[in-house]
């Protein structure tokens, strides 16, 4: 596996056989290279999870809550980018992972189908597909 996507099988699988909590959407271990700009500079950061909602990218600049931005997440296999808006719904710049916690913002339907497609894909073809099957059942729009 390539070393900018690591996926921790243990922690995937832990997450398949926990009970669901409160979350909308099942949060996934996975890491991204994500690209986004800050005022005059440009970022490049890592997510730590992902769901059908939002990512959790952590840095040690989050921006502010509320902040809109655009972003790029990469996966190195196959190599693909997707360009994305997501809105800063809390954010930590201290303890022992600083970052934002962001949701998803789509245009329309079809841009939220195309997304959740592709990372259904992308944990099919790094975690197999049964282990991919139970992570995608936990939340409260699957089986």
């Amino acid at each position: 596996m390539a070393d900018e996507l690591r996926m921790d099988r243990t922690a995937a699988e832990a997450a398949a056989s926990l009970p669901p909590d409160n979350r909308k959407h099942e949060r996934i271990p996975i890491r991204l290279a994500v690209d986004y700009r800050r005022t005059n500079s440009f970022l490049a950061d890592y997510t730590r999870n992902i769901s059908r909602g939002g990512t959790f990218i952590v840095t040690n600049r989050p921006l502010a809550v509320g902040t809109l931005f655009r972003f790029t997440l990469s996966v190195p296999s196959p190599p693909t980018s997707f360009e994305l808006v997501g809105e800063v719904v809390w954010a930590r710049s201290d303890g022992p992972e600083p970052g934002m916690g962001i949701r998803f913002v789509y245009d329309s339907d079809e841009e939220r189908q195309r997304m959740e497609e592709a990372m259904e894909r992308l944990l099919i073809e790094n975690l197999g597909p049964a282990l991919a099957e139970r992570l995608l059942s936990l939340g409260p729009n699957r089986k």
